[in-house]
């Protein structure tokens, strides 16, 4: 009987408790590709919180970690562009949100974006999502599915634990 109460102590909690902990409270991530450089790189360890979103959706400039509406067995990570019922046009790599005449500040980007896309029209609870690697990433812009909806929000990225400790920004 003993040794049953050290099992349960020693195996059994434990294994409980990270459990619940990656299914209610975190989500961890492994960053496969350089879409998302400078900010975090390939191979980044990354820890997302599930419960910031509970009382409001993403805001612009989030890194958000879900379900890839493509094929939802994929796990993605990219920066919320444009919010619910917005228009991104993107002129020559620069951004434009809802007709405005000048383009987001991005300070965040690797490099120059390329390109013009769009425009793109935000359904109700959904995002547009790119990546900071803009030259180098298969984004909203390219998918199918235009847009990651609310449901397949999984968390906000907040903390990156190996091979660097920081905050994710």
């Amino acid at each position: 009987m003993k040794a049953l109460k050290e099992f349960i102590h020693m195996i059994v909690i434990p294994v409980a408790i990270a459990l619940f902990c990656s299914k209610v409270l975190i989500v961890n991530a492994n960053i496969p590709s350089g879409s998302m450089e400078d900010t975090i790189h390939p191979g980044d360890r990354v820890i997302g919180s599930r419960l910031a979103y509970l009382s409001q959706g993403p805001e612009r400039g989030d890194i958000i970690i879900f379900r890839y509406p493509d094929d939802e067995s994929q796990v993605f990570i990219k920066r919320v562009i444009g919010l619910p019922q917005e228009e991104v046009l993107i002129v020559d790599g620069q951004v434009y949100i809802d007709g405005a005449q000048k383009p987001l500040k991005e300070l965040y980007l690797k490099e120059i974006p390329q390109g013009s896309f769009g425009p793109y029209e935000v359904p109700e609870d959904s995002y547009f999502v790119m990546g900071d690697n803009r030259n180098n990433s298969h984004d909203s812009r390219f998918w199918e599915n235009h847009f990651v909806t609310r449901d397949e929000v999984m968390a906000k990225a907040v903390f990156q634990y190996y091979p660097r400790i920081g905050l994710v920004d």
